[in-house]
């Protein structure tokens, strides 16, 4: 009983009062609207991509919807990372809204695919920050065997906006259309930041002037997109062994050996080496990697094999995504509590990644004949396994560093498994987009239709629907055989994850936050 009363006692180091529930509520509140802000983006145009792409004559492009989102946010982690731990998160968190907010407009504006997928990546450049700072900034208020209950109710809130995403994006798609997906973040964001200037107050930098690694910034920028770049074209627009794909290998390697390079020599490295030292880090960070590869190349075009290969509408794809939801939700606010409560939480990813490479497995065999419960129930499957592994090696990775250093190892867990999302979407939409083409061009062609070549860029799922029902079969068919195979190929990786998470040591969570302890020394 005496353990218990004292440790929230020790909270009262920070300078805002961390003890003060209300006031950790009220932070709260604010996070969860940026995190649904942030999250929401990432899923809202699955529902209204095959539209979008129809309108702006891109279905060629329309991976780099979701792709030109998730790099720019990808290079942004490790930025927003390092400069919370060194000048506090603040500011950085006001100006990653309003940039996620400019971005909006510019996408809103768009009247082409470039327009479009400019607007995306400036988005992401804020969108990045979004998500890493609402996880950091909980590290800085509550302590890590608290922060089960708190992480938990973040995976709801994503697990909330995998199905409000592209229920919100069915909605306008077939209401006031699909570019008040953009138009809604204005008000949210403006919100947001409002939210973020009264109820927001945390540590600040007391260490003096900055001294920010510019160099490694860049060489992490460019290996990042060296990496997407890759993964998008290669086998596709550019042959594996054409000079392109070369040079782009070539320049990849290159980077990331010259950031390692800076990075140990750096006096505030962007991403320190010695996290790498730490054997739960480099687990759940490979694990998390898996898991965004899995995650994000699945649900990013499950919506649209549900609109194109069911028949169902935009809004009508979004609903059917409720089970998925519904299995993140419980599992993820089930074992935050849990985790909280009893302070244990190795077996969690463990039986949730295997769950998950059993969902992969069964969403391979959809067809066009499937009954549409049996696909919902695959889905949550999927949502159970991925609520019970994503925020708790969050968790697990912040409770391995000191909390001077904790946005930073967030940040690099983060960009790890953002990472895999870029591969995962590119990959995923390189090898749909191409078995597609191939089979309607081949299918098509066998059958004697007009309706191919260059008039395949504009299909959307009215025009398909119009079609005679010779040919609609034809697209139907080649939209599930293009895509159901990739969800098998992902099952191996599934498990490589299963595996590496056995090797995680369960170490006790922190009861306290030392935010003072270096200076107090």
């Amino acid at each position: 009983m005496t353990s218990t009363t004292v440790a929230p006692k020790t909270a009262a180091e920070l300078e805002t009062d961390a003890a003060n529930r209300r006031h950790i509520l009220l932070i709260f509140a604010g996070l969860m609207v940026t995190m649904l802000l942030a999250s929401l983006d990432q899923t809202i145009f699955s529902t209204a991509l095959p539209t979008i792409v129809g309108d702006l004559h891109g279905v060629d492009q329309q991976l780099w919807v979701t792709t030109s989102y998730i790099l720019a946010s990808t290079i942004m982690l490790p930025v927003y990372g390092k400069l919370g731990d060194l000048i506090g998160r603040k500011g950085l968190f006001i100006g990653a809204i309003a940039i996620f907010i400019a971005g909006s407009i510019v996408g809103g504006l768009a009247t082409d695919m470039t327009t479009l997928i400019i607007g995306r990546a400036v988005q992401g450049l804020g969108g990045g920050g979004l998500m890493l700072l609402s996880q950091a900034i909980i590290a800085d208020v509550v302590p890590a065997r608290q922060r089960g209950r708190y992480m938990g109710v973040m995976g709801g809130v994503f697990a909330l906006s995998s199905v409000a995403g592209p229920l919100l994006g069915g909605y306008f798609t077939d209401g006031p259309g699909w570019r008040w997906g953009l138009w809604m973040n204005v008000p949210l964001g403006i919100l947001a930041i409002a939210s973020a200037i009264f109820f927001l107050r945390l540590p600040k930098n007391t260490k003096g002037v900055p001294t920010i690694d510019f160099a490694g910034m860049g060489l992490l920028a460019l290996a990042s997109t060296g990496v997407v770049l890759i993964t998008v074209w290669g086998g596709t627009t550019y042959k594996w062994d054409s000079l392109t794909i070369m040079a782009l290998i070539a320049a990849t390697v290159i980077a990331a050996v010259l950031f390692v390079l800076v990075e140990r020599k750096a006096a505030e490295p962007i991403m320190p080496l010695h996290l790498f030292r730490q054997a739960n880090f480099n687990l759940t960070t490979a694990a998390g990697l898996i898991i965004g590869v899995a995650m994000f190349g699945a649900l990013g075009y499950l919506p649209t094999f549900l609109q194109m290969v069911t028949g169902v509408d935009a809004t009508q794809a979004g609903l059917l995504l409720i089970p998925l939801m519904a299995g993140l939700l419980v599992t993820s606010v089930a074992s935050g509590q849990f985790v909280s409560k009893t302070g244990r939480y190795k077996f969690l990813p463990i039986i949730g990644t295997a769950i998950t490479a059993v969902a992969l497995g069964l969403l391979s065999t959809m067809s066009p004949t499937m009954p549409v419960w049996q696909i919902c129930a695959y889905l949550a499957i999927m949502g159970i396994g991925l609520g019970m592994a994503m925020q708790i090696l969050i968790l697990i990775v912040q409770n391995t560093f000191a909390n001077s250093e904790v946005g930073t190892a967030t940040a690099s867990n983060n960009y790890f498994r953002q990472i895999g999302a870029s591969i995962g979407s590119a990959v995923v939409g390189s090898v749909f987009v191409a078995n597609l083409q191939h089979l309607l061009a081949v299918r098509l062609s066998s059958a004697g239709s007009a309706a191919s070549g260059g008039a395949t860029n504009s299909f959307t799922p009215e025009v398909v629907k119009a079609l005679p029902s010779a040919v609609r079969q034809i697209i139907v068919g080649a939209y599930s055989d293009a895509l159901t195979p990739v969800f098998l190929y992902m099952v191996p990786l599934m498990l490589i994850a299963t595996v590496l998470l056995f090797f995680v040591k369960e170490k006790a969570l922190a009861t306290t936050i030392e935010h003072e302890v270096v200076t107090a020394a």
